[in-house]
């Protein structure tokens, strides 16, 4: 059953992928009709698409945290693929400093490709990002100065204004790297080869192939989910720590990180459906099994209850009891919690593991 267990993780996990390299590729043909005629439709377009192909990402992140192909130490793309939070003006220009950014300065980045945004990314700080999903977005939108929407970058920013061509050239360059990275994954995890890291994974002790799932899961619900991303911006109440916060997106985000956390348990991605752990638990508790299966339910439908725009319960005036604020604080106890069970249900079956 642990190896049927293992074997479905990975079908699920190229799967996920797949989904993901797909949309992203239809997020680059909308960039690329923008950026041919770039007009205000255009524009809109290219946004609906960096939300759709965001949804399908995101529950790719309870892949995580073993130091599997994507957040590999020594080579993984998490870090140019999803990196945040962003500090606009690395990028592009800001509100008070019209020639911030790589964009606006041409004699120190003359030419701008793929090597040069991939060597800058999180240069001399973490901050620092200039790749990925979030500079997209901020390329996209331009900095949320809304008090109830999302950022509002003007089309003349690819048309009139100044270095709207070097812009465009980011842009598409962003898109691109975003899609060679996506692809590396869904080749790391390609089924009938013998020289990938599924290869590799599919080898391993199953308890060990095992103790990375569930650690992937763990970590998310707590360390990073609950912690990183819901936490800190609900402490700080500080815009810039929520995940999307260009496209005021991160509502959504956080219930694509809580389904992915459900799909992994479960064993059911979406069109691929297995073993999960859940079955392994409930080959030794079913009343275990079945209430880790309910709170992570749980956590799923209490992130769908946070109200969105996210933004708008990190305010300074808005008070701890506000329906916003208790929705995400029971969201962030609700995940803390889950972890706990997790835990314990690794134990059960010999596996354990250690999260933040």
């Amino acid at each position: 059953m642990k190896r049927d267990v293992v074997a479905n993780y990975a079908n699920g996990v190229h799967h996920l992928y797949a989904q993901s390299l797909a949309s992203a590729l239809e997020l680059d043909k909308a960039i690329d009709a923008f950026l041919a005629e770039p007009n205000a439709a255009n524009l809109e377009a290219a946004k609906q698409a960096w939300l759709s192909a965001r949804d399908l990402y995101g529950p790719t992140e309870a892949f995580r945290f073993y130091d599997g192909p994507i957040d590999n130490p020594d080579d993984g793309p998490e870090g140019l693929i999803n990196a945040w939070p962003l500090d606009e003006a690395y990028i592009d220009y800001v509100e008070g400093n019209p020639n911030a950014g790589i964009i606006n300065n041409p004699d120190a980045f003359p030419t701008i490709d793929a090597d040069l945004l991939v060597s800058l990314n999180e240069e001399g700080g973490e901050e620092n990002v200039s790749t990925g999903w979030h500079a997209i977005e901020f390329l996209l939108w331009g900095q949320d100065l809304s008090v109830d929407g999302p950022g509002q970058r003007p089309v003349e920013d690819y048309t009139t204004n100044a270095n709207a061509e070097r812009r465009s050239t980011y842009l598409a360059v962003a898109s691109d790297l975003l899609v060679s990275h996506l692809q590396a994954m869904v080749d790391a995890w390609a089924p009938d080869s013998s020289d990938n890291y599924r290869a590799d994974f599919e080898s391993l002790a199953v308890d060990e192939a095992l103790q990375k799932i569930i650690t992937g899961i763990g970590e998310l619900s707590r360390g990073e989910l609950a912690g990183e991303r819901m936490t800190v911006a609900y402490e700080e109440r500080s815009q810039e720590d929520e995940h999307s916060c260009f496209s005021d997106n991160t509502t959504a985000d956080i219930i694509a990180n809580a389904l992915g956390i459900q799909m992994v348990y479960l064993g059911n991605f979406g069109g691929v459906s297995g073993l999960g752990i859940k079955d392994l638990i409930a080959a030794l508790d079913q009343e275990l099994a079945d209430r880790l299966a309910s709170e992570i339910s749980q956590s799923v439908d209490l992130a769908k209850a946070i109200p969105s725009p996210f933004d708008q319960h990190l305010l300074s005036d808005v008070s701890d009891e506000a329906a916003g604020r208790k929705a995400v604080l029971e969201t962030i106890v609700s995940l803390e919690n889950q972890t706990d069970t997790i835990v314990s249900a690794a134990q059960l079956i010999g596996i354990t593991i250690s999260v933040s």
